[in-house]
Formats: C-alpha cells, structure tokens, sequence
C-alpha cells in the first residue's frame, strides 16, 4: 500500500525546516497580532499625540529599531513637523521642509522608502545627527495619506540585532500600520473641527441671546418710540435702544457696526452699552456721541467704526434734538402734507479719531416733529433687495413709509421690514428700523398751509412694483397720496386711482401677461400747473397704439371698455414715445379743479 504525498513530504522535512515553518508562521501572526492591536489602539482613542508615542514605542520595538518619529505636515504645505517620536533623543517640535531629506521624499511620492546605508542616499541630511549627537545608519518610512491628501510620514531609524539591515517584510508592516495610522489622525482632525464648529454655534448662540437681551423691549402701542432690529446672520452689527429719563424725556439712538461677524457683534455690544450708560448724565445727543467716540477710539484695535444717530425726545413739546455721526439720514414724515425731510450727516462715524467731535461734542440740530414721525434706520433698508431683484433705495422706503402710515407703529415697523424680507431668503444686511412720533395732544400746531399752486411744480415722488396683481393696492395707495399732497378731494382720487389701477391691470395682463414675460412698473406721479401727471413704464415688447381700440359701448360682455373708463376720467390718456430702454410709455393727465 502506497503512502500519501503529503505524508511522504512530512517524512522528508529535516527538524531544522520546521522550526523555521514554525518561526515564520510566530512571526506573522505577531505582526497580525501588532496591526490588530494598533488599529483597535488608532480606532479608540480620542487623544491624538498620546496614542502617536504609544504606538511609535509599540512598532519601535516590534520591528527591532533603535528610534521612530512620526511627522506631519503643516497647515502652510510647506514644511513637515515632529509631532512625537520615541527613542534616545527628543526631536519633537522639529520642521524640516516638506521635499527635503528620505521622509519628504517618501511624502513627495507617496512610496515608502526603505535606505539600508544613509551614507549611500544622496538625499539623506545630516542636519538633525549633527545636532542631538545622534547617528542614523538606516531608515524606513512609510507616507501617511488618506486617498489623495497626503498627512506626513512615519520613519523608524536603525535596526538592532541580526545584520542591522530592514528587510522587505519591515516595510510592508509600517506601510500597513501608516495606513492605519493616517485614518486615525484623519478622523481626529475631523473630530477636532466638528468640536471647534459646534463651540463657535454655541457661541454665536449666546452672543445673539446677549444681544437680543441688549435691546429693548417691545414699548405698549401708545408709547411714542419703536423700534425693530432683524441681523442678517447669528449675530448683529446692528442695534437701536430707547431710554427714559425720569423727566419724561427720551433718550434713542439706531447704529450700524462696520463690517460682520463676531467683532462686530462684540462692537455692538460695547457701543450700545456706552450709550445707555453715558446718556443717564449727558446733556445732549451732540455731547453723547462725543463722548462714545473718544471711548471707542480709545480701545479699539480692529479699526472699526460705527455710524449711528443719536436724539433726545420730549414728548411734551414734541420736539427732537438729534445728532447724526456718518449714518443714513432719517426722514422726517407728515402725514397731512405727504412730505419727507431727511436729515443728513455733518459729522464723521464713531470711533475713527478721538478730538473730532470738539468741545461741545458733535453737531446737533432741534427737529419740531410737528405731528410728524421721525424714522431711523440702517442702510439695510435702503440696500435691501425688492421682490423685483432690484435694490429698495430711498425713494422705495419713502414709499414704504406713505403706504403704511396709517398703520399702529408696531405693525408699521413690521411691514416695512416685512417688504424687502423675501420669503425663505436670508437679508443681505442687518436691517433695523425706528420712528418716533409725536402723537400726544398736549401740544397743538397749525395745520399746513394750502398747497402753492405756483410753487409746488415738478416730480412728487416715483414708484417701482413688480408687474403682480397683487402689488396693485400698493399702486392704488401711491396714487391717493399723490392726489392727497396736491390737496384734491376725494371723488377726484378715486377717479385717478380706478383709471390708474386699470392701466396697470393691462400691463399686467397684456403687455407682460400675454407673452408669459415678468418684469416691472414704473410710476412718475409729476405736478404741471393745474394738472397732475401719472406717467406709466413698462419693460415689455413695445405695443402698437393703433392696435388698443375700445370696444364699443353697446357691446355688452364682460372686458374690454378700460379705455373707455380711463378716457372719461382723465382729461388726456395716450401712449408716447418711451426713453431708452423702456418698453412702453402710457401717460394720464388730470386737471385738478377749483379746490386745490
């Protein structure tokens, strides 16, 4: 009976083969042993440089070496630092540049590199030898990366026992253990950001709760200052307060920090801190901003600055003295006359250079509000952007302004802010608004003076909508305030408004509508004389005048008799040539009649 070929290739193994078999296998599973236990090691720990020296000792000794150091590079790309190492000499801390020596060549090509005589490398530098004393006679480095992006490189230096020279297995498991090793500082660096971003949330949260608890709360309706602050962002470069005085009298202010983020929410913080505290003893806004300024230059180091108006109410007299450092001019509205003052700045922002202001503090002027209202507000309102994508600039807060004036203060605020606030976008700018109103009837001024026929010639204001039907009562109410500013009487009005309102329901409809094309109206309302002028702009396809004919009268069905109407109600009503760049010029003219 034949004996098996295995069993005869048992019988001829010598006791020296097998025990090497048996050596070879030891030594593999060790090396699984090593991997298993550094991967477990790298996976685990949350502390990058402790595990980096436990684990450089651990291959150290595994792999027989004499010294290891593992290096990374730096956030420049340019150079390559010792962020630990384990052997007789401590070169932790130590840069070299990212393409110099064996380790920048193993990172450059992303190989590993294994040099038996260093003397025999010409890339080899004796820099670091020549400096700790030490002697380096071979290397073996493995690159650190995680696919494309390369981290740094782990060298072990000098074999010890046997012929002193690395062999091809050492390589195969440091490159495995690199492997390792670059996840686990890849996902310790991605640890360490998702920590550092939730910290910066959490503080972004508690400086928006500290600036929100920095403003004041809202005032009941009937109070005569309001305000209304809504940051872009977390938080705000924006702010407003209000401050009573135990006369009665009322100390406001709206500012606006330059640039973003969180030095100019910290700037914020401080400057609205100065106002309140130093306002309790100041004697007028002029003297206050002076004040303010010379304490923000004293400390600020980031050369920012503040634009802000400052002013002091006395809702007994009604009357505002106001002072306004590089800010927006505010508006001083009456209602009964339909008519805006802005009030510019004569003075440069806060905190630019102290002594500006000079003795008597920053320039004031006394404002009678008249019955009037007085609104502040940051230029992000001015620069915010309309439903039409185009920016909102004074004339459409004028007209914010006309067409909720009837509303309480509260609600007012809102609505304004609530028009340049589109629906899911975020603001461009931090927007706060303002007013204050002289509302109390302790004080009694003369009613406006008819309107001057012979002076009151030229543009009343301009209004620029989206082409949507539901911008019509915008429309509507820009055209009664026009007829109420030339002090005509209500029948008048709305005689001008329904003619109007028909022109810009064909705009709407024909003109945009019927070629499925959206764009924008543009409203001259200009006094000539006896007469007011409604010129319409459209952006459409220019339209043939010879085509728009009215129906005739007797044709009864529903549609078609808007000419009719616009023609019985306005003395003229015709299409003429439009400027460059409009598609379309449609303009009315109403005589006024014997009241105005």
């Amino acid at each position: 009976m034949r004996k098996p070929q295995a069993a005869i290739a048992a019988a001829d193994r010598s006791p020296a083969a097998d025990s090497s078999a048996i050596l070879v296998e030891r030594e593999i599973k060790d090396h699984l042993g090593l991997i298993a236990e550094m991967t477990r090691v790298f996976a685990a720990s949350h502390d990058a440089r402790s595990v980096a020296a436990s684990a450089l000792e651990r291959i150290t000794v595994h792999v027989g070496a004499e010294a290891a150091s593992l290096f990374l590079i730096d956030d420049d790309r340019e150079t390559l630092a010792c962020s630990a190492c384990y052997g007789p000499v401590d070169i932790t801390g130590m840069r070299i540049a990212i393409n110099a020596g064996i380790v920048g060549r193993a990172v450059q090509r992303q190989e590993g590199q294994m040099v038996r005589d260093v003397r025999a490398d010409a890339d080899f530098g004796s820099g670091v030898d020549a400096k700790t004393g030490f002697t380096t006679r071979s290397i073996l480095v493995a690159p650190l990366s995680v696919g494309r992006e390369a981290l740094g490189a782990i060298e072990i230096i000098n074999k010890v026992g046997g012929d002193g020279l690395f062999a091809a297995e050492d390589l195969v498991l440091l490159e495995t253990l690199a492997r390792a090793a670059a996840l686990a500082i890849h996902n310790f660096r991605l640890t360490d950001r998702l920590v550092q971003q939730e910290r910066e949330r959490h503080e972004l949260d508690l400086a928006s709760e500290i600036q929100r608890d920095l403003l004041p709360k809202p005032a009941a309706r009937d109070f005569p200052v309001h305000g209304l602050n809504i940051p872009a962002r977390a938080v705000s470069g924006d702010f407003f307060d209000i401050l009573v005085l135990p006369d009665g009298r009322i100390w406001f202010n709206v500012g606006d920090v330059s640039g973003k983020g969180m030095n100019a929410a910290l700037m914020m913080a401080k400057t609205s801190s100065l106002f309140r505290c130093l306002a309790k003893s100041a004697e007028h806004p002029g003297q206050l901003l002076g004040a303010i300024n010379n304490e923000l230059c004293e400390t600020n180091s980031h050369g920012m600055f503040v634009t802000m108006v400052g002013g002091l109410f006395d809702p007994a007299t009604g009357r505002v003295r106001l002072s306004n450092a590089g800010h927006e001019p505010p508006l001083l509205f009456h209602g009964a006359a339909q008519r805006f003052t802005a009030i510019p700045a004569d003075a440069p922002p806060l905190g630019i250079a102290t002594g500006i202001a000079g003795p008597d503090g920053f320039p004031t002027i006394d404002l009678d509000l008249g019955g009037g209202s007085l609104y502040v507000f940051t230029d992000g309102l001015t620069e915010a952007t309309t439903f039409g994508g185009g920016m909102l600039g004074i004339d459409g807060a004028r007209a914010l302004i006309r067409s909720h004036a009837e509303e309480s203060p509260e609600l007012r605020l809102k609505n304004i802010a609530g028009a340049v606030k589109l629906p899911g976008q975020s603001l461009r700018d931090d927007l706060t608004l303002l007013v204050v109103e002289d509302n109390a009837p302790l004080h009694v001024v003369p009613s406006p003076s008819p309107v001057d026929n012979t002076t009151s010639d030229g543009e009343i204001m301009r209004l620029r909508v989206p082409a949507c039907a539901d911008r019509l009562r915008l429309i509507r109410t820009a055209v009664e305030q026009a007829a109420r500013f030339c002090n005509a009487d209500h029948g008048w009005a709305a005689d001008l408004v329904m003619a109007v309102d028909e022109a810009c329901q064909n705009i709407i409809r024909h003109a945009y509508g019927s070629r499925g094309e959206s764009g924008d109206i543009v409203l001259d309302f200009i006094r000539r004389g006896e007469t007011l002028e409604v010129q319409l702009m459209d952006f459409a396809a220019p339209v043939d005048p010879a085509s728009i004919k009215p129906r005739e009268l007797g044709d009864v069905r529903p549609g078609g008799l808007g000419v009719h109407l616009i023609r019985s109600v306005c003395d003229d009503a015709r299409f003429v040539p439009p400027p460059p760049g409009v598609g379309n010029l449609f303009k009315l003219t109403k005589r006024l009649g014997t009241k105005v």
